[in-house]
């Protein structure tokens, strides 16, 4: 956590962030940036980056949009973060799109394809393309490109208190952040329609029994869950996890034929690391692996 000092004229979030520091950790293992709208920490494997513009439920403007993009491209070539964590400030995940952006300027509408292109396209692809697990905890609201968001990660825990709503159709735009791709997966046809035509707001348990979210967490222990999650998959193979997202992805565009072939050229892949034979060699020593992520 930091110290009023260290906020000084900066945003401040209304609510603990990740605290990934233990009491009695050196300096030298623990690592918090904070820029204008995101808090960076890291620490032994996890890096936690939170939205934080609280006061406006950490919906994204054009700073958040870069932060965040050039947070995740400086994980995804960092050897020493092995897990990423996203979660939000304040009582809110993400609003979504700040609409004081994308406001008609001078009598003329907004391009909002170019909002699309330039904020939330680079974040999804970067969210699922990242060979390394991403966890994310939804501590608030979650609406319209904000839960999409969210539905991008690996896994994701929920509070119990958050809700989520798919907003689009409330001002007449689609879903986007990869919602007509991602959400169908999840939930089916059927209740994906009705979520974003409806534009209902359903609630934590409702996400969870649709199979929106992974698990869900009171609220004074949701970060406290995510975070010892992240920690355990630091602490895992993380190229074979990596593997593992690869597959999942290209399994959702191609037959069980190709599949099966592609299957087969990952595993090649796993088999030629230092945690596989790692991992065998454990198995035999009957103790626990100790992986390194390579």
């Amino acid at each position: 956590m930091l110290g009023p000092a260290r906020w000084a004229g900066r945003p401040q979030p209304a609510t603990p962030t990740c605290a990934l520091r233990s009491p009695g950790d050196g300096a030298g293992r623990y690592l918090v940036r904070v820029s204008g709208t995101l808090l960076n920490e890291k620490r032994d494997g996890v890096l936690c980056l939170t939205l934080n513009r609280p006061d406006v439920l950490n919906s994204f403007n054009a700073e958040m949009a870069r932060e965040l993009q050039d947070a995740l491209v400086q994980a995804a070539a960092d050897s020493t973060v092995r897990a990423i964590l996203l979660t939000g400030a304040g009582r809110g995940f993400c609003a979504g799109q700040d609409l004081a952006e994308a406001l008609p300027k001078g009598g003329k509408m907004p391009d909002l394809g170019e909002f699309v292109r330039t904020t939330w396209n680079p974040i999804v692809r970067s969210i699922r393309t990242i060979e390394k697990p991403i966890v994310c905890a939804v501590n608030g609201t979650a609406a319209g490109a904000g839960a999409n968001l969210a539905f991008a990660c690996d896994i994701v825990f929920a509070s119990t208190s958050a809700s989520f709503i798919q907003s689009f159709a409330k001002i007449g735009v689609i879903p986007d952040s990869g919602g007509t791709f991602i959400l169908p997966r999840l939930v089916g046809l059927q209740r994906a329609t009705a979520l974003t035509m409806l534009a209902e707001k359903i609630s934590a348990q409702q996400a969870l029994d649709w199979g929106l979210v992974y698990k869900l967490a009171a609220p004074d222990t949701l970060l406290e869950t995510a975070i010892a999650c992240a920690r355990h998959l630091a602490s895992q193979p993380t190229r074979a996890l990596g593997l593992i997202k690869r597959g999942f992805n290209a399994s959702l565009g191609v037959s069980l034929d190709a599949q099966l072939d592609y299957e087969e050229k990952l595993q090649r892949e796993a088999g030629q690391t230092a945690d596989y034979a790692e991992g065998v060699q454990a198995f035999l020593e009957k103790r626990p692996p100790r992986f390194t992520g390579s």
